[in-house]
């Protein structure tokens, strides 16, 4: 039997919201990640974990981009099919992707080449660490989070990525008037949101209740999944108001049970 010297630090393993999947690529991804992370993504200097930002890390998006405009950010953004339709849809914008996963950045980076979309930029990094380090006080026209694991064990809960603390975060980080769009096809995660997010005073519900669906996010496989599946889709839209000082965070009133129709 062996025994930890007293004196070997115990090792800090951070609770993050994702879970890193293998980094094999593909041969087109391969490709994909050869010829265009040198156009499409930001490189940034990592900390501790491979996901992790450096603290003393900067960006000047505007001399990423060549250009001064909006800022839109997507955390989670997977393969990009919603990254590439919101920076089709809005070319006045500079949209910015924060994705953990290689293999979904090299996705991503084939699917804006093949469009021809070019106000996109990944970053390969955790997005929470993103938004604290890497993106100005309000300076966001748009944060979107879409479908970000549900976490749905009890004793899981701690890893969701919806809590206070990034709530206070993401507020922060939106320009007044700036929508948060978010969306989840697990229920009672949908309604621990809106919880979260009724309680962060820097946010209003745009549409007091459950949001119409976005209508620059495409259907995408995983989505179209969870409708065969018979899962509801639940989309909210909160806008950054004027913050008044953080009060303490308590258990409001259970919201009423949800309509249960799917918001598309």
């Amino acid at each position: 039997m062996s025994f930890r010297p007293a004196d070997r630090p115990r090792v800090h393993r951070e609770v993050v919201s994702y879970v890193r999947r293998s980094a094999r690529m593909n041969p087109s991804q391969e490709r994909a990640w050869r010829g265009q992370s040198g156009r499409l993504l930001v490189d940034v200097p990592h900390g501790e974990r491979s996901t992790s930002i450096s603290p003393d890390a900067t960006v000047d998006w505007a001399t990423e981009f060549g250009r001064d405009a909006p800022l839109m950010v997507e955390i989670g953004s997977g393969r990009g099919e919603a990254l590439a339709a919101v920076a089709e849809a809005h070319p006045d914008a500079n949209v910015i992707g924060f994705e953990v996963f290689q293999p979904a950045v090299a996705s991503t980076m084939s699917l804006l080449t093949r469009e021809g979309i070019t106000n996109a930029r990944l970053v390969l990094a955790d997005g929470v660490e993103g938004l604290r380090r890497l993106v100005a006080p309000g300076s966001l026209s748009q944060l979107a989070v879409f479908f970000p694991d549900p976490w749905h064990k009890a004793r899981h809960h701690k890893r969701r990525l919806i809590d206070p603390t990034f709530a206070a975060l993401a507020a922060s980080r939106l320009a007044l008037g700036a929508h948060w769009r978010l969306a989840t096809d697990w229920e009672e995660y949908a309604l621990a949101m809106r919880e979260v997010l009724d309680a962060e005073p820097g946010l209003v519900n745009a549409e007091d209740g459950w949001a119409p669906r976005y209508v620059d996010r495409p259907l995408t496989k995983y989505e179209a999944r969870g409708l065969a599946a018979g899962r509801t889709i639940y989309d909210l839209d909160y806008v950054r108001a004027p913050a008044e000082p953080l009060p303490d965070l308590v258990h409001r009133t259970p919201l009423p049970e949800p309509h249960g129709e799917p918001a598309w």
